[in-house]
């Protein structure tokens, strides 16, 4: 049985796995080289420091990924529109896991008074495209060869989702 929960500092070792596994061994991630345990805790902190969430999927004590939402661009004007990053663990691929974690993503970075998400999706995943396509977002740009990772270039697909009334009102202040 998945439970979510928030992010704790002491989970940084098994989500600093996790997004090594998909560093070194996808195109997920444009990184080269897998962050350390005390850099993905620096980003934990960062994260909730701001009260944006950060959550980890658990299936009982086991770590099995995570999904976090951050404001898309430091200019003030971006503050109603956050980015997402969801990264599963490569053994539970493909078990709602990510599909769990986006929704109550979503869900939480509204209440927070968001009003879009973007997903910024390395290498044109199709596995992360179908994901976010089945939790309501809509493919919103593609940025051709802008990555060279695995000795080829990657494409980047942008997609886009409105939370709560999106850009049909002005924003309520939370």
């Amino acid at each position: 049985m998945i439970s979510i929960r928030d992010v704790a500092p002491a989970n940084a070792d098994e989500l600093a796995a996790i997004y090594a596994h998909h560093v070194l061994n996808g195109t997920a991630s444009y990184e080269l080289e897998p962050p350390s345990v005390e850099v993905t805790r620096a980003k934990i902190d960062r994260i909730t420091g701001r009260g944006w969430p950060f959550l980890v999927a658990f299936d009982g004590r086991e770590a099995t990924g995570y999904a976090y939402a951050e404001q898309l661009r430091d200019r003030p004007a971006y503050r109603f529109t956050c980015e997402n990053s969801i990264y599963v663990r490569e053994d539970r691929v493909g078990r709602g896991i990510g599909k769990a974690l986006l929704t109550e993503l979503c869900a939480r970075c509204e209440t927070l008074g968001f009003r879009q998400m973007i997903a910024v999706i390395g290498g044109a995943e199709p596995a992360s495209i179908a994901l976010h396509l089945s939790c309501g977002f809509q493919i919103a740009g593609r940025l051709r060869g802008v990555g060279w990772k695995k000795e080829r270039w990657l494409d980047t697909v942008y997609m886009q989702r409105a939370l709560g009334p999106g850009a049909e009102t002005d924003p309520s202040f939370i």
